[in-house]
């Protein structure tokens, strides 16, 4: 009776939480997919949808940055279940307000508002579901939840096709009221209730910082993540600007990119969970990703002057299939760490990630493509190469974590 009930348990745990990260994609890249026609109705020139839009774009991910820290220790001290409530409730209702702005500013305020919430759905999901999960099907189950999920950026795309931008954000907030529904029929983690009972510190986050080797793995569980947002946040969203300096007569939708892009990382999350599973490893399976993604970052800037924009979604296809680690990677981050701070470092780490885009990355590449005799192409060819090197330096000196009990507490 009981492994049935389990068994159960699993199941309603792993179709809540792909239906939620499937509601917090469709959010989190509807930006990006409606950045031209949002900004060019505010009476934007083409130059300040640029550096607008940029600007934009930082604050939602400083939202993320800080949202995760915050729903991370929520998840450790009142449950995964109050993290996965309290985030979707937010971020939809800022989706909603977001269909009302009339100037920058308040898109900016509003994007980072439901960068707080977005925060929270993927690590307090994956961090539910690892917990819920045998470990030796765990690394699949989570890989099933992300690439059910990030098909919301698929749908964000067809909703701009058909509706106006400001519509696509009313129906991103309706459907995130909506699964909380379905989210009252989820039980909370075992292992959590377990750590409750015990007396130890509960989502201190100031662990992660306390101590040398948990220090370690923190960085290194977030440098490994670094390509996923430097493609998403860099070559596909800005694929217009990119195709412009490259000669492509023909106008690039980013939206469109960014749904190729979707597309194929749904599909390289649900395999990568297969391959890791038959390498039994999970460090292997992402140096294989990583070897698909370097190829076409390589393809992306060698063979796509005076292309086509054809050309150019298919390459951010094959980006986004490259960079379909984001399951395993934020899995290797949750079986790092004990019981009692999982949620914060599951929730941090992706969060981290993201927020590198505004902090790290999106700078690192002005500041190249700025440099005397450099530009706009060069300077992403500078910048991919440098997070590449730091990526697969981290993952060679991160932990493997297949098959890792995670029934420990972190003292």
């Amino acid at each position: 009776m009981q492994t049935a009930r389990s068994n159960s348990i699993f199941s309603i745990a792993v179709i809540v939480a792909a239906l939620g990260y499937f509601v917090d994609i469709y959010d989190l890249l509807l930006f990006g997919i409606i950045r031209l026609p949002s900004l060019r109705s505010l009476g934007l020139s083409e130059e300040q949808v640029l550096t607008e839009g940029e600007k934009i774009l930082s604050w939602q991910m400083w939202g993320l940055l800080l949202g995760g820290i915050l729903w991370g220790i929520l998840g450790d001290r009142n449950g995964r279940l109050s993290v996965l409530f309290g985030s979707i409730i937010l971020y939809s209702l800022a989706n909603i307000a977001n269909g009302f702005v009339e100037t920058v500013d308040q898109y900016k305020w509003i994007r980072f508002i439901a960068g707080l919430g977005l925060a929270g759905e993927l690590g307090a999901g994956i961090t539910l579901v690892s917990e819920l999960t045998p470990k030796e099907k765990r690394g699949i189950a989570t890989s099933m939840v992300a690439g059910i999920g990030l098909t919301g950026a698929v749908f964000a795309f067809f909703m701009k096709e058909n509706f106006d931008w400001r519509t696509c954000y009313f129906i991103g907030g309706g459907l995130g009221l909506a699964l909380l529904i379905l989210r009252i029929s989820v039980f909370e983690s075992g292992m959590f209730n377990e750590v409750k009972k015990m007396d130890v510190q509960r989502g201190n986050i100031f662990m992660l910082f306390n101590n040398a080797d948990r220090f370690k793995r923190y960085i290194l569980s977030i440098l490994i993540g670094l390509p996923t947002w430097f493609v998403i946040g860099v070559l596909v969203t800005f694929s217009s600007e990119f195709g412009k300096h490259f000669g492509i007569k023909e106008p690039i939708d980013p939206g469109k990119a960014i749904m190729y892009a979707y597309a194929a990382i749904s599909i390289g999350d649900i395999l990568i969970g297969f391959v890791s599973q038959w390498m039994k490893s999970r460090k292997n399976a992402l140096y294989l990703f990583y070897a698909i993604t370097a190829l076409f970052m390589v393809l992306y800037f060698t063979i796509q002057w005076n292309g086509t924009a054809a050309k150019m979604y298919w390459i951010c296809a094959g980006l986004g299939f490259g960079t379909g680690f984001w399951a395993i990677f934020v899995t290797m981050g949750a079986e790092q760490f004990g019981t009692n701070i999982r949620a914060t470092a599951a929730t941090t780490i992706p969060n981290m990630v993201r927020g590198t885009l505004a902090i790290l990355i999106l700078p690192l590449f002005k500041w190249l493509r700025g440099m005397d005799g450099v530009g706009y192409v060069n300077g992403g060819i500078y910048t991919a190469i440098i997070i590449m090197i730091i990526t697969i330096i981290a993952a060679a000196l991160l932990k493997e974590t297949f098959g890792k009990d995670l029934n420990f507490v972190e003292r």
